[in-house]
């Protein structure tokens, strides 16, 4: 008897820390539901036969924050659009949406075969340290500050998804493609899931005179912008097609000295003496840097004339990685054709930023059989 009773007591001890733990990491600030601690129960019997804790970590911990109904979680996912919408609006952070967003999914690494969410991506891991103090990912903690009131105000929704659906209104809300997004992503735990420094693009060479590194979780360390850029994004399972396009993005935003170490202090087009917004309102958020386009809060192909016109204005950014595409023979093609049509790069640029912000991505709710996979026109 005494042997069976402290055999109870001891699950139900373990039950109620996997409760905590469910609680802590599910969904922080609102009562853990009766299906999270049937998750945290099974989990519970499961580890008596096998008591491995990193499974009972899995179990519970990884899962996306919801036990909500899809009807509500998609009422969710509109309210933080709008508030998300009217943050880009009166902030003008159109850029740093999509840069933050980028640099999440953009860890993915399409040749890890192991348990989620080992390959990264699109998992919300940017917003732990120590990814989040990478050198690539200078100025973005203040990115991940202003998207917490929308995660309070609609916590079933997940950072992950919360991170690439402001990305998609910073490009629509700036005059580019509507994204056809998909949503119900899991988040990252921890600082457990980050992933190595190293997997992001160089915009110049270092002192070595090479771009990238072999730090990351493939070398992506080359001595010229073609190979590397290639290196980074073929690894994600991107193409020559989708590495242009998506280099198109830089028509938005500038580059800052504190962040990247390139651009000038300021030039003519970001000292706030200019309109860059597509609507023709004034503002434009923090002055200096330098931007790639003239209009750099608006979404356009505006990048791809400018960087091969030889006469643009000096104070314009042309990078190595930027003119590569002019130059290089595979991505020339590509280039060219986006710099003649604007319909063209918006829509080769609206399927791969879907693809990049689905990149490693688990779409999969807290309790449910069923993946919870809500699509951007459910939003509108």
């Amino acid at each position: 008897f005494h042997s069976a009773a402290s055999a109870m007591l001891r699950k139900s001890a373990l039950i109620a820390v996997a409760a905590a733990v469910a609680e802590a990491y599910i969904l922080p600030g609102t009562p853990l539901t009766t299906s999270c601690k049937n998750v945290a129960h099974s989990a519970i019997s499961t580890s008596q036969q096998r008591p491995r804790v990193p499974s009972l970590r899995r179990s519970v911990s990884l899962r996306m924050a919801t036990s909500v109904s899809k009807e509500e979680m998609t009422e969710q996912l509109k309210g933080a659009k709008k508030m998300i919408e009217d943050l880009i609006d009166k902030t003008n952070a159109n850029p740093i949406m999509v840069r933050l967003a980028w640099h999440d999914s953009g860890t993915f690494d399409a040749s890890i075969n192991a348990d989620w969410p080992k390959a990264g991506g699109a998992i919300g891991s940017i917003r732990f340290e120590p990814e989040i103090k990478h050198g690539a990912n200078a100025g973005l903690a203040g990115a991940v500050k202003m998207l917490e009131p929308v995660k309070k105000q609609f916590p079933a929704v997940s950072y992950a998804d919360l991170f690439q659906m402001a990305s998609a209104c910073a490009i629509e809300l700036a005059g580019g493609p509507k994204i056809d997004m998909k949503y119900g992503r899991v988040d990252a735990a921890g600082p457990q899931d980050c992933s190595p420094e190293g997997n992001l693009p160089d915009a110049e060479a270092g002192p070595n005179g090479k771009y990238g590194g072999t730090s990351g979780t493939k070398p992506t360390e080359d001595t010229t912008p073609n190979g590397h850029l290639r290196k980074v994004f073929y690894r994600m399972g991107l193409n020559d097609e989708e590495i242009v396009a998506l280099s198109g993005a830089h028509t938005l935003g500038r580059a800052f000295k504190d962040r990247s170490g390139l651009g000038a202090e300021k030039t003519k087009f970001t000292d706030g003496s200019q309109v860059a917004r597509a609507d023709g309102k004034a503002g434009i958020g923090r002055t200096g840097g330098s931007s790639w386009t003239e209009k750099w809060l608006k979404f356009d192909n505006s990048y791809f004339t400018t960087i091969p016109n030889k006469s643009a204005d000096p104070e314009l950014l042309k990078l190595s990685t930027d003119k590569t595409l002019f130059d290089d023979e595979g991505f020339r093609p590509f280039a060219e054709k986006f710099r003649d049509s604007q319909d063209e790069f918006f829509k080769s640029y609206a399927n791969a930023h879907k693809k990049l912000s689905e990149l490693g991505s688990k779409f999969e709710p807290c309790h449910s059989a069923k993946l919870l996979r809500i699509h951007e026109q459910n939003l509108r």
